[in-house]
């Protein structure tokens, strides 16, 4: 059947296999206030795997979000703590303005510049990481210097869900629709798949660039508020090496790093598999230390099926070709940009 070998189909499966597994040597992990948990902890990663899987369909890549995600966190903090009556309604907006000029920082130098996304992005992550230091000036803010307005609104519960999950199946069916049933989703395929190509039937290469960088800023600038809320705390070092499990995720999730493959179903699935690992580890009693091996031994797996899938349909796993760069092919492509 063709529907099994489907990626999101096989991963789906196997994230059954290994909750079923982990169950029997830990009955306590099915439990419903486990599962809630689950997906509580998982909502943030959903939604930043969901923005880096824009950017890395268009052949991109951003390094700086969980940079990104903690500026913005420590400056709405700051904000909160120094104007205690802001509601949250307002400093929601604040962190989304703030990730989004920072990302728009990004999407300029490498949509409107045409500056290699690897590079900027890097560089881009250290500055961030610097301003962070500066804005705070090395000190932490901590809950007893939060409200608590500001603390609880992302584990406030509306038809028994966590705000941070409702968030996420927004972000979810949002990046849905746009993928699939938007002119702005199929270009953004089209870029990834023969970027000369769809320079040549009219894609307006810099804008959706630009644009793709921005919203990853954008949802990493919310994520920043949900996260200081979520912790009830920020620091410089807040979310540090968090960017590596967003693109593990998305490589487990069948995303190509070499572009133009990507559903939101498969980068839902690689989010909830990492959330899984997590949060098992510490209910079958397994040293937190494996974590990182665990999930790397996850992530070289992952990139040998995409390898092995690409060179099926054709495609090198690294694209020597720059979202600038002509190419002779006729037709841009859209493939992958059903979910």
């Amino acid at each position: 059947m063709n529907w099994f070998k489907r990626r999101e189909v096989q991963l789906a499966l196997i994230l059954v296999v290994l909750v079923a597994v982990i169950g029997a040597r830990a009955p306590l992990f099915l439990s419903a206030k486990s599962i809630d948990s689950l997906l509580t902890d998982s909502s943030i990663l959903v939604m930043m795997v969901l923005a880096q899987m824009l950017v890395i369909v268009t052949r991109g890549i951003d390094l700086s979000v969980a940079a990104n995600l903690a500026l913005s966190g420590m400056a709405v903090a700051l904000l909160g703590q120094k104007f205690p009556g802001l509601p949250v309604a307002v400093l929601i907006p604040v962190a989304m303005a703030c990730g989004l000029l920072l990302g728009s920082i990004n999407g300029a130098l490498i949509g409107l510049l045409n500056l290699p996304p690897i590079v900027v992005t890097l560089g881009s992550m250290s500055v961030f990481r610097g301003t962070i230091f500066v804005l705070s000036g090395g000190a932490w803010v901590s809950s007893h210097q939060m409200t608590p307005a500001f603390i609880n609104f992302p584990l406030e519960r509306l038809f028994g869900l966590t705000n941070l999950v409702w968030f996420a199946l927004a972000a979810a069916l949002l990046a849905w629709y746009v993928t699939r049933y938007t002119r702005f989703g199929r270009e953004l395929y089209a870029i990834g798949n023969h970027p000369g190509s769809a320079r040549y039937v009219g894609v307006p290469m810099a804008r959706r660039l630009f644009s793709v960088y921005a919203i990853s800023g954008m949802v990493a600038g919310l994520c920043g508020y949900l996260w200081v809320a979520r912790y009830a705390v920020a620091f410089t070092e807040i979310a540090s090496g968090f960017e590596l499990n967003v693109i593990a995720a998305c490589v487990i999730g069948g995303i190509s790093i070499a572009g133009g493959v990507g559903s939101v179903m498969g980068g839902v699935l690689g989010a909830m598999f990492l959330g899984v690992i997590n949060n098992a580890l510490p209910i079958v009693q397994i040293s937190p230390f494996w974590q990182s091996a665990i999930t790397g031994a996850v992530i070289v797996v992952a990139v040998v099926l995409n390898a092995r899938e690409g060179k099926r349909a054709g495609k090198p796993i690294l694209s020597m070709h720059e979202p600038g760069v002509s190419d002779a092919r006729p037709v841009a492509s859209t493939r992958g940009a059903k979910t």
